[in-house]
């Protein structure tokens, strides 16, 4: 099959599954290795990128999706006249940042790190879905775990968790700096 051959079942894939698509999934549906269809999405990845087409393909921790062009946003918007999209408080800002960090982590767990109940903070960010229950703790009770979830990475433009900037303390102890208190 030729490249262009290639790109355009790799662009159907893509769109007909409207989340993202593993890697490996593609590769074994267009009968290529990984490292071959990589390169077929990136090629048209690029094209997207370079004809400022109204789509685009954003990698997702070694998964592929298409979504819209950010450009785009304000029409859509206008089009479905739907109220522009909330931003986030600074109390779910602050539970999300320890999630993000300190990830699993039980909702005791972010009380006690910000000093006041997180009840609603949780309850707010699993709605948005940019957390998730990520497991159950092994202490009494088995506490529900929560980690930040592929929205919390489509939301603020990782392709991983490990995209994080390090914290201060990281950074300082990476420049030799020592912490005073």
């Amino acid at each position: 099959m030729r490249l262009s051959e290639l790109e355009a079942v790799v662009e159907s894939l893509l769109f007909i599954a409207g989340d993202a698509v593993p890697l490996t999934s593609i590769a074994q549906t267009i009968e290529l290795d990984k490292a071959t269809a990589k390169a077929v999405v990136l090629a048209l990845a690029d094209k997207y990128e370079k004809e400022k087409r109204g789509l685009r393909i954003v990698e997702i921790e070694g998964a592929y999706q298409m979504c819209t062009a950010a450009e785009c946003f304000e029409y859509i918007r206008n089009m479905y006249k739907s109220p522009q999209r909330q931003g986030l408080t600074q109390s779910l800002l602050e539970t999300l940042a320890i999630v993000a960090y300190k990830q699993p982590i039980t909702r005791a767990q972010i009380e006690e790190i910000r000093g006041v109940s997180s009840d609603h903070a949780v309850a707010k960010l699993v709605e948005k879905r940019l957390i998730c229950e990520v497991g159950r703790g092994d202490t009494p009770g088995r506490p529900v775990l929560f980690g930040t979830s592929n929205e919390f990475l489509r939301y603020f433009g990782f392709k991983s968790i490990g995209e994080l900037p390090p914290l201060e303390e990281e950074r300082d102890e990476e420049n030799g700096d020592e912490l005073t208190v």
